[in-house]
């Protein structure tokens, strides 16, 4: 793979650590703020909301330009923003930091998708886009954990910092690695949008809405669920997150091989999967070293579910990639906003915290048997791609 995707890479981590590592540091923010858990999960939502609305806005203006000035931009506007957010004292301020920080993350995917693939044969372009990706599973693994260890030694505040100057590097290197796209007539905004008009794509971006909010509504409260039901210290929380987040790299690359095999069984069997392991989670919370293991379950069969929703909007994505593979990062951060919405009522309810992974399940278990209804319909589900 060559060092040009890397880059990719790297400003994939960065965004990545940016979106989840408030997941590491939330029960940090809520002290520090004089705020509720529940409000200090609004900050998952905002950033999702942006994605999800300002994403394919600006992606469908950006299209015209050359993308490598697009993504060093973008990389710009995301340094800023997450110096806004380490430099905040109050609680709006770090709701619009972390807004202007979302706006950056649907274009600089969709766009940076298609730059990925132009940096290699064809037969590579998979391969390319899923090694950009990899940067979000590593966020995961890395990001989130050493961001929570950071905010835990050194305040929430400085996590942002660091998240910034690994911003800072990847728009360097887009600028000094990455050679200028060549430019393309610019697209009408009808074609574009005219994509939409394929009832496959509008079904599966749904289908990624409903069967990913479970992700969000466990993954974005797992701080207040290892503190105050399984009993984890606030230090616990990097090693967990960092065997949560190794699952979740086994299940993108597990998820991404049974999508291969067989994509119809695949989008049934993760969010199946999902379901039981979150009922699991549920009900061994109180338990330490039972509910770290199936938090790590939790973790493989979650992001197992990404490569076959992925596949399914790309399959009827027609003649707009990059609006389309943006509009997919906004359903999943509709399931996220969804999600840390959800999480966010429940820790504040008088259920609590233990509840959270038995709420989780209702809006993936729609999903499931959306799914299911939808491969039942063979008209539908053969429906070629505008």
């Amino acid at each position: 793979m060559p060092l040009q995707v890397w880059i990719l890479t790297l400003a994939a981590f960065a965004i990545g650590t940016a979106e989840f590592v408030i997941a590491g540091i939330l029960t940090q923010v809520a002290d520090s703020l004089h705020i509720s858990e529940g409000q200090a999960g609004n900050l998952i939502t905002a950033y999702a909301l942006a994605i999800v609305f300002g994403g394919p806005v600006l992606t469908l203006w950006l299209a015209r330009y050359d993308k490598r000035k697009v993504l060093i931009g973008l990389m710009g506007l995301f340094v800023i923003s997450n110096l806004i957010t380490a430099f905040s004292t109050g609680y709006s301020m770090l709701l619009f930091s972390r807004v202007m920080a979302g706006l950056t993350q649907g274009p600089f995917y969709g766009i940076g998708a298609v730059v990925a693939t132009r940096l290699v044969s064809d037969k590579m372009a998979g391969r390319a886009v899923g090694q950009m990706f990899a940067g979000l599973t590593l966020a995961n693994v890395l990001g989130v954990p050493g961001g929570a260890w950071v905010g835990n030694a050194f305040g929430w505040n400085t996590t942002f910092v660091f998240v910034a100057a690994f911003g800072a590097l990847a728009a360097m290197s887009i600028y000094a690695i990455i050679p200028r796209q060549a430019l393309e007539a610019p697209k009408s905004l009808a074609s574009q949008v005219g994509a939409f008009r394929n009832p496959q794509l509008l079904a599966s971006l749904l289908f990624t809405t409903l069967a990913w909010a479970g992700f969000m509504t466990f993954y974005g409260y797992i701080a207040p669920i290892a503190e105050q039901v399984a009993g984890f210290g606030r230090t616990d929380l990097t090693w967990i997150l960092v065997i949560v987040g190794l699952g979740l790299v086994i299940g993108n690359t597990l998820g991404g091989k049974t999508a291969d095999l067989n994509l119809r069984a695949s989008l049934i069997l993760w969010p199946a999967a999902m379901i039981a392991a979150l009922i699991l989670v549920g009900f061994v919370a109180p338990f330490k070293w039972p509910f770290v293991i199936a938090a790590f379950g939790f973790g493989i069969v979650a992001f197992a579910n990404v490569p076959s929703m992925q596949m399914r909007v790309m399959n009827h994505g027609g003649n707009a990639p990059e609006l389309a593979a943006t509009a997919n990062i906004s359903a999943f951060n509709i399931a996220n906003a969804l999600g840390g919405f959800i999480g966010g009522m429940v820790v504040d309810s008088r259920l609590g915290a233990g509840a959270i992974p038995f709420a989780a399940i209702a809006v993936p278990f729609i999903g499931l048997g959306f799914i299911l209804w939808l491969e039942r319909r063979p008209a539908l589900a053969q429906c070629p791609a505008e």
